[in-house]
């Protein structure tokens, strides 16, 4: 793929005229579909590419099939089917990329299905356009000039409310509808491969894998260099798995005890690994909004759990600021403002386990300045949000106390942009780069032979 030019991170409406506009265009190539509705009534599109048009049975109405990076050409018909490929977007209300991405992906596919036969496999391509839309209607951030301008209109709904989290947290039968819509195109499709886009506000690209993909750290360190992306060595979000190249990480698999210790839920019951059941693998491909190369720095830190001590007193404090905060907040019942009380509760309650890993006998004694910096950003954006949250809540309610909360979100916003040397960027290019790693992600997993 080529860089496209910059743009805003579309809403789900615009994901939808869009999507139904390359259906019209492309009747041979894409239809669009949906497969269920939110918990407040949006329906959940799906926009399936390929190079012939398929019937199928039951309450499918069409699959297609496609083929991979260099071309997608030639029909499956009958009984053998293409392989699926599952790409699932805007699955966090705050990482608005992946819509993005599901276009630009779906265009080149569409694009490339007039080449010559040279590809080496083929697969249906089928692109979840938003699977939170009742989420991204309350983070509405189109292009943020800054932290701050990301943090105004900031939300992320607690774990239970998470499509893709709410089964690690909640019995079968609470499922949300956007997870059990989720689970059943799963089933239906049974993917290959399932990959889902997902952002970091500040920080490097990186990647989680359900199963390792051989192969896949080449063309992802080389899309991330090419892009001036750095590459997140030591994620937090994946500390304590393995990691078979810079920037990939496999995560734990069912059956073993072994997860990520600043996970309160259950990664192995996420939907991720629902594709598990029909023998496919799930790649999760995170890209940032403004670049930091602290979190790509190699070097040994000198001293990790003094480090460590640190970073866990100042969240303590600014979560305990925040709490202060949080007890004048009404919320009344305004629906917008008791998603935003929940998500600020959910967040406030995950920092004394956060920190008590932090400091506890399993805090490494060795670790790298960029584990060090991935841990400081993680705590910074934890406390952060919840303030930013909140500070929604009480500018819609008047409340005397927002602009003190105001100049909190400010300040903190100032320090993380300073601490890190944050650079902006385009949204194009966190779109090329999440492109790049799809499309190697399934060449990689076809020539292992999967």
């Amino acid at each position: 793929m080529t860089l496209i030019r910059d743009m805003c991170y579309p809403t789900p409406h615009e994901l939808a005229l869009a999507a139904r506009a390359l259906a019209d265009e492309h009747p041979g190539l894409a239809t669009l579909r949906r497969i269920g509705a939110s918990r407040a009534g949006e329906p959940l599109w799906l926009l399936s590419v390929g190079s012939t048009a398929m019937a199928t049975t039951g309450a499918t109405a069409a699959a297609m099939t496609s083929g991979s990076t260099a071309a997608l050409t030639g029909a499956t018909a009958g009984a053998t089917a293409a392989p699926n490929v599952l790409v699932v977007a805007g699955a966090h209300a705050n990482e608005p990329v992946g819509g993005a991405t599901a276009l630009a992906l779906a265009r080149h596919l569409i694009r490339v299905s007039a080449a010559p036969a040279t590809a080496t496999a083929t697969a249906t391509w089928h692109f979840l356009l938003c699977a939170d839309p009742d989420g991204a209607a309350l983070h509405r951030t189109p292009r943020p000039y800054s932290l701050l301008d990301y943090h105004r209109n900031f939300f992320r709904p607690p774990g239970p409310e998470q499509p893709e989290w709410a089964p690690s947290l909640l019995p079968p039968d609470r499922l949300p509808p956007e997870t059990l819509a989720l689970t059943r195109l799963i089933d239906e499709l049974r993917p290959a491969l399932q990959v889902s886009l997902h952002g970091t506000d500040l920080g490097g690209s990186w990647v989680q894998l359900t199963r390792d993909i051989p192969g896949l750290a080449e063309p992802f360190g080389k899309s991330a260099a090419d892009l001036r992306i750095p590459v997140e060595t030591s994620a937090s979000d994946a500390s304590g798995w393995p990691s078979p190249g810079a920037g990939i990480f496999v995560m734990p698999q069912p059956g073993t005890t072994a997860d990520g210790p600043l996970h309160p839920e259950d990664t192995r019951l996420s939907t991720w690994y629902h594709a598990h059941r029909h023998a496919g693998t799930t790649a999760i491909v995170e890209v940032p909004m403004w670049a930091s190369d602290l979190v790509d720095d190699p070097a040994p830190h000198p001293d990790p759990r003094a480090a460590l001590r640190i970073l866990a007193g100042r969240l303590t404090a600014d979560a305990a600021r925040v709490a202060a905060l949080r007890e004048g907040a009404a919320g009344g019942t305004d629906p917008a403002a008791a998603a935003l009380l929940r998500a600020v509760d959910w967040t406030l309650a995950l920092i004394p386990r956060i920190t008590a890993e932090w400091t506890g006998p399993g805090a490494p004694a060795e670790a790298t300045a960029a584990y060090i910096g991935s841990i400081d950003a993680f705590g910074r954006r934890l406390s952060l949000r919840a303030a930013a949250m909140l500070l929604r809540v009480l500018r819609a309610e008047g409340h005397p106390t927002a602009p003190a909360v105001d100049r909190l979100v400010t300040g903190w916003c100032e320090e993380f942009a300073d601490r890190f040397q944050a650079r902006w960027v385009p949204v194009a290019t966190q779109v090329e780069h999440q492109s790049r790693v799809v499309l190697a992600a399934y060449d990689r997993l076809v020539a292992a032979g999967r």
